[in-house]
């Protein structure tokens, strides 16, 4: 063998070498501790990854130092829940990661390919679900009672902001669910003769009982218990459609993936127990006190955490 030949070969072994201790380097680098919480690890990777989730959330930012802060805070957080027997299961947590794909309109495999094409593993995301699940759970559970809204308190505020009248404009239903079934794969015209059937009992049905008495005789059709519902718990839709329905009739018929559903109204009545207004300053109250529950209590454990800084870069 040449000299040149075996000068070149092992110059070639040790970049080659080099490349491997660069390429350790970087991955040591990655996992190297920033931050130590209670004993446990937050490290320059679990920042990276936060970051890349929360820009792809919110389109915006972070600096290092607040992503550091939010990941201090889940940790101190999930200790927390612990002490008080709140540790959800990773089925518990996946069973959320669906149901936030759910919302999106996206299968699963989709949210998780969506999230590793932006350099995010699925795990991020699930670890940012599971400190929301496990505070949300503990300040409710610990803080029940100092919670509560009033009802005095919310009709004062409607009333406040000059919307009382809107109490009298409230109303209780009483629905009854119908479906004429239509099996799934069936062709377009199984609907559409469904929805003849459907518009033919709109005719016939007078009352509960009418509408009782025929849908169990028909064939692949159900009906359902009879729900009571106030206007709050009634999208704007919805109640446009119950307000224009007689009572003992059935509304327009709808297609689901049931098949043809309707409701029979059986009643509607004025009530002052529930309005859209008071549900939206119930829920806005309620809002206002846990926020500031919320961070009172995060405040106090995060002051007896055990925190030390070990990363070598700025904070």
């Amino acid at each position: 063998m040449t000299t040149t030949v075996l000068s070149y070969r092992l110059s070639a072994l040790v970049v080659a070498t080099l490349l491997a201790l660069m390429g350790c380097g970087a991955a040591a680098l990655a996992q190297t501790v920033a931050v130590m919480v209670n004993g446990e690890p937050v490290t320059n990777y679990d920042i990276e990854q936060r970051t890349k989730l929360n820009f792809l959330s919110s389109h915006k930012q972070s600096t290092r130092q607040d992503i550091i802060n939010e990941l201090i805070d889940e940790k101190v957080k999930i200790k927390e829940a612990k002490k008080f027997g709140v540790d959800p299961t990773a089925s518990d947590v996946d069973q959320a990661f669906t149901a936030m794909s759910q919302r999106m309109r996206i299968t699963t495999e989709q949210l998780t390919k969506s999230l590793e094409a932006q350099g995010v593993r699925p795990e991020t995301l699930k670890a940012r679900i599971k400190a929301d699940m496990v505070w949300t759970s503990l300040v409710r559970g610990r803080y029940k009672e100092s919670l509560q809204v009033g009802e005095k308190d919310v009709a004062a505020a409607v009333r406040e902001k000059g919307d009382e009248k809107s109490e009298v404009e409230a109303f209780e239903y009483r629905m009854q669910p119908v479906v004429l079934i239509v099996p799934r794969g069936s062709p377009p015209a199984a609907t559409d003769v469904r929805r003849k059937e459907a518009e033919a009992l709109r005719e016939r049905v007078q009352s509960c009982e009418e509408a009782n008495s025929y849908f169990k005789s028909i064939q692949n059709a159900a009906i359902r218990d009879i729900v009571t519902k106030t206007t709050a718990d009634i999208p704007e839709v919805l109640r446009g459609v119950l307000d224009k329905t007689p009572i003992g009739h059935l509304t327009p018929p709808e297609v689901t993936k049931q098949g043809v559903e309707m409701v029979v109204l059986c009643g509607r009545k004025p009530t002052t127990i529930d309005t859209p207004k008071k549900r939206e300053m119930r829920e806005k109250m309620f809002a206002e006190k846990y926020e500031a529950k919320s961070k009172s209590y995060l405040r106090e454990i995060r002051g007896a955490a055990m925190i030390e800084y070990r990363s070598a870069e700025p904070r």
